[in-house]
């Protein structure tokens, strides 16, 4: 099988950093490397299928409950394996379930560091670039608290 995008894949730095659905097939893990993603952040209590099928891809797991907004040192984690990726030239893939509500939560709280926008900024961002993205009110407030905190 030829690789083939996951469900709901898009870039929101290309290049960098790109959202979407969980990987089921190693096609997916495929198309991820080839086009420069190194690292896959898992944010589901499970790790994805077939995953170990793409030995150049290096998976990162921070379990969030679904439904649940990231603690803040969830979200420092995110950061901190995006700018090391960043630093070293190399993509970073990451998702949940749908990839809509913990992927867009992170994403957004990316926006708001690299971007130095508010949190509603980057949800509305992040909601114009992946379609329902960002599911619950408390993951609402996860960003914009975040944004206050690094304030």
């Amino acid at each position: 099988m030829p690789p083939v995008p996951p469900p709901n894949f898009s870039w929101v730095e290309p290049g960098l950093l790109a959202g979407m659905a969980m990987p089921r097939l190693p096609a997916h893990y495929e198309y991820l490397y080839e086009n420069g993603i190194q690292h896959l952040i898992t944010l589901t209590e499970h790790k994805p299928p077939y995953y170990d099928t793409c030995p150049g891809l290096n998976l990162h797991r921070i379990r969030i409950q679904d439904f649940c907004p990231p603690s803040t040192e969830q979200i420092q984690n995110f950061l901190k394996i995006v700018d090391d990726a960043k630093a070293k030239g190399e993509g970073v893939g990451v998702h949940c379930l749908h990839g809509f509500g913990r992927t867009g939560t992170m994403l957004a709280c990316y926006l708001v560091k690299a971007k130095k926008i508010t949190g509603v900024d980057a949800i509305n961002e992040i909601r114009a670039l992946r379609r329902g993205s960002i599911e619950t009110s408390e993951q609402e407030k996860s960003v914009i608290q975040f944004h206050h905190h690094i304030k």
